[in-house]
C-alpha cells in the first residue's frame, strides 16, 4: 500500500496485520481521487475528515494532494497505532488530528468539512449508522463533498446529501455525495 499523488507520491505506508483493518486498494483509491479531482479541481487548503480512518490512507492520500487539515477518526488501537506511524513517517503530525473513538458516536470535527472520506467495515451496518449522523449537520460544509465505501449494500441517502456520482472498484461501491 503506498501513496498514489501528490508531495508523498510512492511512499509506502503500514498497515497492521491481520483482517482486522481492511485498507481501501490502491485501485479504488485511485478511482475515488480521480472522481473527486475532477469535481473539486484541487485538493489546496480543504479541511478533510477520514472516517473509520484504519491506515489512515484516504486521509494521508488528501493531505499529499494539498489538503490543509485531516481529522481521523479510529476506534480500534492497532490501527491507532498504525495511523500515528504513519503519520510521523510522512511528516504530517502537524496537519492532522487523531480521535481515538467510534464514529458512531463522534462528535464533527470543529469546523464542516470540505471532504469527509468514510470507509467503514463491510457489511457492518456502519455506513448507513454514520451516513446518517452526517447528514444531521455540523460534518460537511456546504456544497462539501462526501465519499462512501461499502461493499455495495444499499444505502439510504438523508435528505440533506445528493448523490452525485455511484462507481465499483472490483468488490468496492464508492458513492460520492455532495452536500446542499
Amino acid at each position: 500500500m503506498r501513496i498514489i499523488a501528490g508531495q508523498w507520491r510512492g511512499r509506502p505506508l503500514l498497515a497492521p496485520a491481520g483482517q482486522a483493518t481492511r485498507p481501501t486498494s490502491d485501485r479504488a483509491r485511485e478511482g475515488l481521487f480521480s472522481m473527486l479531482a475532477s469535481r473539486l479541481g484541487s485538493f489546496e487548503g480543504l479541511a478533510v475528515a477520514d472516517l473509520f480512518a484504519g491506515t489512515g490512507a484516504l486521509g494521508l492520500e488528501a493531505l499529499s494532494r494539498g489538503a490543509a487539515h485531516c481529522t481521523f477518526y479510529e476506534k480500534d488501537r492497532a490501527a491507532l497505532d498504525i495511523l500515528s506511524r504513519n503519520l510521523e513517517k510522512l511528516d504530517a503530525s502537524a496537519r492532522a488530528d487523531l480521535r481515538a473513538q467510534p464514529v458512531e458516536h463522534a462528535l464533527p470535527p470543529s469546523r464542516p468539512c470540505d471532504l469527509v472520506l468514510m470507509d467503514p467495515p463491510y457489511a457492518s451496518g456502519l455506513a448507513q449508522t454514520a451516513l446518517d449522523r452526517i447528514g444531521q449537520g455540523g460534518w460537511l460544509a456546504p456544497g462539501g463533498w462526501l465519499s462512501v465505501e461499502t461493499n455495495g449494500e444499499s444505502l439510504a441517502v438523508p435528505a440533506a446529501l445528493t448523490p452525485e456520482a455511484d462507481r465499483r472498484f472490483g468488490k468496492a461501491r464508492i458513492l460520492l455525495l455532495r452536500a446542499a
